[in-house]
């Protein structure tokens, strides 16, 4: 199915002046960078351009199409010379007063997508205004949102529209080089469910997030573990598990390890322009050294000792098991070598430090979009 970009112009493709009305040449100022990223959108992703714009009146004595045309087709024949072609214009006539069906964030108009054979989960609406991001929640599609002005927008939605906003908006920003990484980059999240007689575990993980966590293992201690895990490493993580923890804590995490190991072999996907390897970390007294390559197979090397029984409610010979667990769900090489005199120092600096290890080793170039390997495979 087809990808769209749904483009507002005024504010987005070009500058919009004091008395919004873009009418003459001289008013014909595009919007900085948009010729070189959005150019690059076009060469390098598979996305059609459809321009959705809302003017304001056309047609009327106060904004003749004679005024209109010459400085829109200028417009196009500028951005047809660096390649940016449009599969559909789409422009609505009616005033903000008018509250059409038509009239963005109203779907009047692009119904044809609505029932048509699109990717529409996977499409964006690019607009400066609010209402372009409510359009996008109407669609069923993703908002990115150029915010020169952040009020623009807001006084033509009610309360009720407002809300759920935040979950459209993929990105915020007023530079097109950020919504071309954004496109190049896409999102790399994974949702794992593991299910045995002995567990129930869901993992949701974002590769690309702030570091937001949600953990509920049944073990207080584990919780606490994945939780730095999550928040070192950047990534948005999220773990519930039901276990079997009246007869001990194996499976609990033996089987969560193996599904966070299946989560981030499912979100690394192709797993082009990644760094693929990271390592280290010193916490007090402890030192570990974690050296990872996400190669596509699973091996563990394990430098590590612990004389303590437990850690919290965790048991320490079930440290090795986690490890060669997520390394064989993920399929990623690990060496881990640990020493201090803190044993729950030691093991969390070993979390920590795997976190970091991933952080390093998810990172992508945008620039060199290429399988860091020369097999041609991982």
């Amino acid at each position: 199915m087809k990808k769209i970009l749904f483009l507002d112009r005024d504010g987005t493709l070009i500058l919009e002046p004091e008395d919004y009305q873009v009418d003459h040449i001289n008013k014909l100022n595009f919007y900085p960078g948009v010729f070189r990223w959005l150019g690059r959108i076009v060469r390098e992703l598979d996305y059609d351009l459809v321009m959705v714009t809302n003017q304001d009146g056309l047609g009327t004595d106060s904004y003749p199409e004679t005024n209109f045309w010459p400085t829109h087709n200028a417009m196009l024949r500028a951005l047809e010379a660096e390649g940016i072609t449009f599969t559909e214009q789409i422009i609505d006539r009616t005033f903000a007063a008018d509250n059409q069906p038509t009239r963005k964030p109203g779907t009047g108009l692009v119904q044809h997508y609505l029932r048509g054979n699109f990717d529409l989960a996977n499409s964006y609406v690019v607009g400066d205004r609010l209402t372009d991001i409510q359009l996008a929640k109407n669609m069923g599609a993703k908002g990115i949102w150029i915010a020169t002005d952040p009020e623009l927008g807001v006084e033509e939605l009610d309360a009720d529209q407002l809300e759920g906003l935040t979950e459209t908006i993929a990105l915020r920003t007023t530079d097109w080089e950020e919504i071309y990484r954004l496109l190049r980059l896409e999102s790399r999240t994974a949702a794992v469910t593991r299910t045995t007689k002995e567990t129930d575990i869901q993992i949701e993980l974002d590769l690309d997030g702030t570091g937001k966590t949600d953990m509920d293992t049944g073990l207080g201690f584990f919780d606490h573990m994945l939780d730095q895990l999550g928040r070192h490493s950047g990534c948005d993580l999220a773990v519930k598990v039901k276990g079997d923890l009246h007869i001990d804590e194996h499976h609990t995490i033996e089987d969560t390890a193996i599904a966070l190991g299946e989560a981030f072999a499912a979100a690394l996907g192709d797993k082009l322009g990644i760094e693929r390897y990271g390592f280290n970390l010193v916490m007090d007294e402890a030192t570990v050294d974690v050296r990872l390559d996400f190669g596509g197979r699973p091996w563990l090397v394990w430098d590590c000792d612990y004389k303590r029984e437990k850690i919290g409610d965790m048991p320490t010979e079930m440290f090795h098991h986690f490890f060669k667990s997520f390394s064989d769900g993920a399929k990623c090489n690990l060496a881990i070598k640990a020493r201090g005199k803190n044993e729950h120092h030691i093991i969390e600096a070993t979390f920590k430090a795997l976190a970091k290890s991933i952080k390093a080793a998810k990172r992508r170039d945008v620039d060199n979009m290429r399988l860091p390997s020369t097999k041609g495979m991982l």
